[in-house]
């Protein structure tokens, strides 16, 4: 057998918790029942099994430590632990898969990995799958049904909860890899990247928006259309409105998960004055300025 530590991955000398670490990892990877018909990872994981046997002894770990012994257990000289265990004729502990389960000495760890003891077949949960789905922001807040393809192909229905929000991250229940020796399905696990939107920005459950209103609608007040995350309504703006006056609609926010009522959408007023200069606006301003100064910087 090469040096247990190498076929373990751990460095030289590694203390046996690091060792049992790296066993269980690589023994998840390696069984058997998830390579049927390799003979390649069968043998793979007849040595790391084999490695672990071997440090898990700890005199005889300490020995090869020391360098009193060779990887196969034994003197210098002698190699009857490796022509006993790695090299072992038909039906010897080794050379069998399922010889192996029914005499493993740490049968605890394959009753944590597959819900057995050895001797009983090996039995695991399968694999969660972890995919992304862009949703768009409305989407996002009002809720949506849309339909997903996994990596292998397979399609499924995704339901998208009112009020979700940018990396969530939705379980659909034994949607997963299928179980090994009778055990559950994993699980699909969606995490989901919400688009930006062009006007609405989103804080907790509230939405803001800036809208843009004429000086004739500033000065003298009106209705205005603005649009929310579930259509358009009309707002009242005051008379003399100002740029950065922000206004209200209530519980035209976003749905709370469960159910529990809605946020607020804030809008946020900006006067905006003709494109193009108009004499007659001009002259009017100069003629009202004239007789009605007032001073807005020494606020700030």
């Amino acid at each position: 057998m090469r040096d247990p530590y190498q076929v373990l991955g751990v460095a030289k000398g590694a203390d046996i918790k690091a060792v049992k670490k790296a066993y269980r990892k690589l023994a998840r990877e390696l069984h058997p029942d998830l390579h049927p018909g390799d003979t390649q990872a069968e043998s793979r994981f007849k040595d790391v099994a084999a490695a672990y046997d071997f440090l898990s002894d700890a005199e005889q770990k300490a020995k090869y430590d020391r360098g009193e012994i060779d990887a196969s257990g034994a003197p210098k000289a002698e190699r009857r632990f490796y022509r006993t265990y790695a090299e072992g004729d038909p039906g010897t502990r080794y050379h069998d898969p399922q010889e192996f389960f029914r005499d493993f000495q740490d049968a605890d760890i394959f009753a944590e990995f597959f819900g057995g003891r050895a001797g009983r077949a090996a039995r695991a949960r399968g694999s969660d799958v972890r995919a992304t789905l862009e949703v768009g922001f409305l989407d996002a807040i009002n809720g949506a049904v849309k339909e997903i393809t996994l990596p292998d192909g397979k399609r499924l229905k995704l339901t998208i909860p009112p009020g979700s929000e940018n990396g969530q991250v939705l379980r659909l229940k034994g949607q997963g890899m299928p179980g090994i020796g009778g055990g559950p399905a994993g699980d699909v696990n969606i995490e989901l990247k919400v688009q930006p939107h062009p006007t609405f920005q989103r804080d907790g459950q509230d939405i803001h928006s800036e809208v843009p209103i004429t000086l004739a609608e500033a000065v003298l007040g009106g209705k205005v259309d603005v649009a929310t995350v579930d259509g358009t309504v009309s707002l009242t703006v005051p008379r003399g409105a100002n740029s950065g006056t922000r206004l209200r609609l209530r519980g035209k926010g976003v749905p709370a998960a469960g159910g529990g009522g809605r946020g607020d959408h804030y809008v946020t007023l900006k006067v905006v004055l003709p494109e193009q200069p108009d004499p007659e606006l001009s002259r009017f301003v100069e003629e009202w300025a004239a007789r009605h100064p007032y001073r807005v910087r020494d606020r700030q």
